[in-house]
């Protein structure tokens, strides 16, 4: 699937993931320091990529998903690189990720922040008591 708003693209093609982009921003992340390229590879291989594309087609940000995409999910790996940063797309990044199917529906989708909790509250994530883990809870399908 692809979205699309003011020349930018979401989409969800692990094809079109530029690893190196992705792995050049996460070898510096807080949460991911130093990590290999195999494990990024590796990374998105297991999970539901959402790639974000500037109008040039370049990446612009990502995030992925871990899932049974039945009950449970594992936001990871979000992040939109500087140059594009100051325009929403971290909102419509989140945005995106928990209302596409079968996302929408889980019950429990679960990430870890130390730093953009106001960003996931929006959408109705809750904050952990030791700060960093935030879930989103949804009632049981009847």
């Amino acid at each position: 699937m692809h979205w699309t708003r003011d020349g930018y693209e979401i989409s969800d093609d692990p094809d079109r993931v530029d690893i190196d982009v992705t792995w050049g921003f996460l070898r510096s992340a807080y949460w991911s320091k130093g990590v290999p390229r195999e494990t990024v590879e590796r990374s998105i291989a297991g999970s539901i990529p959402f790639g974000l594309y500037a109008p040039d087609r370049s990446q612009a940000g990502f995030a992925r998903v871990i899932t049974d995409h039945a009950t449970f999910a594992w936001i990871a790996d979000v992040f939109v690189l500087e140059p594009h940063r100051g325009k929403g797309l971290g909102t419509w990044l989140v945005e995106t990720v928990v209302s596409t199917p079968p996302l929408d529906r889980l019950r429990l989708v679960l990430l870890a922040t130390a730093d953009a909790h106001g960003l996931y509250e929006r959408f109705g994530f809750e904050r952990a008591p030791e700060g960093w883990h935030m879930a989103l809870r949804r009632p049981h399908e009847a």
